[in-house]
């Protein structure tokens, strides 16, 4: 038995919600953006007629994940206010809603932290070589603008998801200088819930090699011995599939399998094995399946009264779910 087996693997039941896949960046490996212009935006009724869809008695997240607009751009305003409706709409339909938009101002940040109980950007990496490669034509993947959202969210006192993409054209020391950043911004604020450590997978654009599943243990591992301890470390289920890989991993550290959600919407091609299998597949290797809210206990106080209450109401609409 290792040091980590016993101990419960968590997971979150969710939704995704994409007010738009355009985005004005342009990452050569992503399969979620669709150019400006092509998409439109999910309105307000839409998006109500998704959530009416759900059983509030198995769903707690809903993951509001868009493209980008430019902060330059006259629509940036608006698509701002759009998040907040969208998140504000989940709320009214008892859901728990988990923002990520790529970098938002300070102002930004504060206006939709009155409507989510969390919040969540990727750091992908820290390494400046990116933007001469597979972020060249991506503004906002700038090392600096997504560090400073670290700090932003934890000055505003936000619970925040964040994670390193791997196999993007980083080396193994960069992987180190990433998680040491995170590591950095949490011991100043306390506020990092989760840190992702996400495979690249190419599915039906291939245009990088897969990250090498392999390694992922390596690098639970070294994020691990690098991040304080009280930071969870998740690694995505329907991206780590080989049974031996993902046993690796949680006998790494790793202790949550992500949002499992009808359809991951950046990574398409790679759908989630259902709970079910997941359970029984954990309870073999000696690990207990268990749900959580996209906001973890020691968090709720950080909330307004109002989102509070919120977060109760699920607690107790989903006790066999959530306890």
């Amino acid at each position: 038995m290792t040091l980590f087996q016993s101990a419960p693997v968590t997971y979150s039941p969710a939704f995704t919600l994409v007010p738009t896949y355009e985005c004005f960046n342009r990452c050569s490996y992503c399969n979620f953006r669709r150019d400006i212009g092509t998409s439109g935006w999910l309105t307000l009724e839409a998006a109500a007629r998704q959530l009416a869809t759900l059983d509030p008695h198995q769903v707690s997240e809903i993951l509001i994940l868009s493209g980008e607009v430019a902060p330059d751009s006259p629509q940036r305003d608006r698509w701002v206010q759009h998040l907040y409706r969208l998140a504000e709409l989940a709320l009214e339909y008892g859901f728990l809603p988990h923002t990520n938009a790529g970098p938002l101002t300070r102002s930004e940040m504060a206006y939709l932290k009155q409507v989510n109980v969390s919040m969540g950007l990727m750091l992908e990496q820290l390494t400046p070589t990116l933007l001469q490669t597979v972020h060249r034509h991506a503004p906002t993947k700038d090392p600096h603008l997504r560090q400073a959202q670290l700090e932003q969210a934890g000055e505003l006192g936000i619970p925040f998801t964040t994670g390193l993409l791997l196999g993007i054209g980083e080396s193994p020391d960069d992987w180190r200088d990433s998680l040491a950043v995170i590591g950095a911004a949490h011991r100043r604020w306390g506020h990092i819930q989760e840190v992702i450590l996400q495979p690249y997978s190419p599915g039906r654009q291939p245009l990088l090699p897969p990250f090498n599943l392999t390694q992922l243990p390596q690098v639970v591992a070294l994020a691990r011995s690098l991040l304080p301890a009280d930071i969870t470390l998740q690694v995505p289920a329907n991206l780590v599939t080989p049974p031996e890989m993902l046993r690796a991993c949680l006998a790494a550290g790793a202790q949550d399998l992500g949002g499992i959600v009808p359809l991951d919407h950046v990574n398409p091609d790679y759908p989630h094995t259902a709970v079910g299998i997941l359970t029984e597949q954990l309870r073999q290797w000696g690990w207990p399946l268990r749900p959580r809210l996209p906001i973890y206990p020691q968090y709720i106080p950080w909330l307004a009264p109002p989102l509070q209450t919120r977060v109760r109401m699920v607690q107790e609409r989903l006790p066999l779910l959530l306890r």
